[in-house]
C-alpha cells in the first residue's frame, strides 16, 4: 500500500516559523542597515563611513579621518531617520562614529583618498561632482552648508 504524500511547507514558511521561536526577526532587521547603507548615504560619504555593528538600536559607523567624524555627526539624526524610512520601522536610535580604517571593495588610489580627507583640517572646497554624488536630496543639502560653513572657518595658527 502506497503513504498519502503530505502536503509540504515551504521553506519561508518554515524559515518564518523558526525565526518567531527564536526571536531573531528584530535582529535580522537592524542589520538590513548594510545592505542599503550605500545608496542611502552617497557613493562619497560611503568610501569613507561604513557601519561597523549595531547594539540595541545604536549603530557603529566606522569613519576615515575626525573630519569627516565631525561632519558626519552633525548630519546623525538625519541619516538616521533615512535609514529607518527604508528599513520601515526605528531601527536605528542613534548613532556613534568611531575612527578606523575602511574597507570598500574598490580600492581607491592614494591621490584620492587624499582629495577626500584634507590633512591638517584645511579648507574644502564645495564640490558640485561630490555633491552629485550623494545621492539623497536632503543629506546632500545637508552636506553643502556643511561645507560652506567649513570652508568659511579661518584656520588656526
Amino acid at each position: 500500500m502506497a503513504k498519502k504524500n503530505q502536503p509540504m511547507d515551504s521553506l519561508g514558511a518554515v524559515l518564518d516559523q523558526s525565526l518567531k521561536r527564536l526571536d531573531l526577526a528584530p535582529r535580522l532587521d537592524q542589520y538590513g542597515v548594510w545592505p542599503i547603507w550605500n545608496d542611502v548615504v552617497g557613493k562619497t560619504i560611503a568610501r569613507n563611513a561604513q557601519p561597523e555593528k549595531i547594539r540595541n538600536g545604536t549603530l557603529f559607523v566606522k569613519v576615515t579621518s575626525p573630519v569627516w567624524m565631525q561632519q558626519l555627526q552633525f548630519m546623525k539624526e538625519m541619516i538616521a531617520e533615512k535609514l529607518n524610512q527604508r528599513l520601515d520601522g526605528e531601527v536605528v536610535k542613534n548613532i556613534f562614529f568611531i575612527i578606523g580604517r575602511i574597507h570598500t571593495p574598490e580600492e581607491e588610489s592614494p591621490i584620492e583618498a587624499e582629495e577626500q580627507t584634507p590633512a591638517g583640517g584645511a579648507a574644502i572646497e564645495v564640490n558640485d561632482d561630490f555633491l552629485a554624488s550623494i545621492a539623497d536630496p536632503a543629506i546632500r543639502s545637508a552636506f553643502k552648508r556643511l561645507l560652506k560653513s567649513y570652508a568659511r572657518r579661518k584656520p588656526k595658527s
